[in-house]
């Protein structure tokens, strides 16, 4: 299915639940959220996107503990984690997503290869945070994460967790 279409359903959904989403992106600079935003009537229940793309944006914009980014670095569970949870409380939705990684060609390191992303999605039961590697170039890696993002949220409607709300 096409990617505008899954978005759609997405929001047709989120809609007909009442939710909304808010988006902290750091290495897909936008690409997420303005996929979102491609849709018409996301306003129902896209609330807002933070392109947090260096360390600093994430401490201030997210609050993100700087000892966290420092111990662990940007690119970690921890700290997406803290961007799903910290998006979501300081948006006041019902889901976060939290996304952080190494779109290349520069910047991997054999701990950290470039292609490395988390993507976290935070609702008010629990914050959850999966580890991907994409090796392809950055505008593809954007597509990608972005499928992923897509599929967790999929995979969240499809549970019985959001019918809690």
């Amino acid at each position: 299915m096409e990617l505008l279409e899954r978005i759609s359903r997405i929001l047709r959904n989120f809609t007909d639940l009442n939710l909304k989403l808010a988006v902290a992106e750091s290495c897909t600079g936008g690409y997420v959220s303005n996929m979102f935003t491609n849709i018409s009537g996301s306003s129902k229940v896209f609330e807002r996107g933070i392109v947090c793309y260096s360390n600093q944006a994430k401490i201030e914009l997210l609050n993100v503990d700087p000892k966290i980014i420092e111990k662990y670095g940007a690119v970690s569970k921890d700290v997406v984690w803290y961007l799903a949870y910290n998006i979501r409380q300081l948006s006041n939705v019902d889901i976060g997503i939290g996304i952080s990684g190494i779109a290349g060609p520069t910047g991997g390191t054999l701990e950290k290869p470039v292609g490395l992303v988390y993507i976290g999605i935070s609702t008010v039961y629990e914050t959850n945070i999966k580890k991907y590697n994409f090796e392809t170039d950055r505008i593809n890696f954007k597509k990608k994460v972005l499928e992923k993002t897509l599929q967790l949220l999929e995979e969240l409607l499809n549970t019985k967790l959001l019918k809690r709300y």
